[in-house]
């Protein structure tokens, strides 16, 4: 299927979910800066008009790369609200210093912020006065390895870009004609200084490959997809009930 048949197959999806769930209510996404997030709130404006779209850039303290999404909001046309959320972070961890004896792990220092970016964009979904849904920005590559925070950029009220793998979400940025140097800057997560690829070990076309057709020529790799695959499936899974009391 051609970028431009996905790009109309997503804008339908998405109005058919709002007048199901939300005929009045706004879309709010979390604006990053970076493919996903730029990709997401477009479809959104395509869909419901860009009178209906919130972006919401929520900074840990000092973002560098804030004005990318600043101009992705502008290009857009869509309302925009920046909501630090660093006093909440650090709050957060002084509460834990404070109440336990545990030491912060590195895993929890990075979760931590996503998480806290998803109850805000909650906090915001629920002060617009037409209420608002909160849409999930995160893609099938990301998904399919569990590169995501459960609870965090993990969560959403509904998923625009999911089934797409990172080959085909660029693809679809290109197609809507969106600022190149926002669709192709490189992936990072923001936290851990690391670009997505250093991060996983492994570049998201060998990934978009093994997924669409299986083949992935390096042993080593495909392991690791695999085991990345399988740790993190209970991401995408719904909260399981533990025994059936029936």
């Amino acid at each position: 299927m051609k970028p431009e048949e996905k790009i109309e197959k997503i804008t339908e999806g998405i109005r058919n979910w709002f007048a199901a769930n939300g005929p009045a209510a706004d879309a709010v996404v979390g604006i990053s800066g970076g493919k996903d997030s730029s990709i997401v709130a477009a479809l959104l404006v395509r869909a419901l008009g860009r009178d209906r779209v919130v972006g919401v850039m929520m900074p840990d303290g000092v973002q560098p790369d804030l004005e990318d999404s600043r101009r992705l909001c502008e290009f857009l046309g869509i309302r925009s609200y920046v909501v630090n959320i660093g006093g909440a972070v650090s709050g957060l961890k002084a509460g834990l210093a404070e109440g336990t004896d545990l030491e912060l792990s590195r895993d929890a220092g990075i979760n931590m912020p996503p998480r806290i970016r998803m109850a805000t964009l909650y906090a915001v979904a629920q002060c617009l006065p037409n209420g608002g849904r909160v849409a999930n920005t995160c893609n099938y590559s990301e998904d399919y390895v569990g590169y995501s925070t459960k609870y965090g950029d993990a969560a959403g009220d509904f998923a625009v870009v999911s089934n797409l793998t990172v080959t085909e979400v660029l693809e679809i940025g290109d197609a809507l004609g969106l600022p190149a140097e926002l669709v192709h800057k490189t992936p990072s997560d923001g936290l851990s200084g690391l670009s997505d690829e250093d991060k996983l070990g492994f570049t998201y076309a060998a990934l978009d490959r093994y997924i669409r057709t299986g083949v992935c020529e390096d042993e080593a790799v495909r392991k690791k997809i695999d085991h990345l695959h399988d740790v993190n499936l209970h991401k995408l899974r719904t909260i399981p009930v533990v025994a059936d009391l029936s």
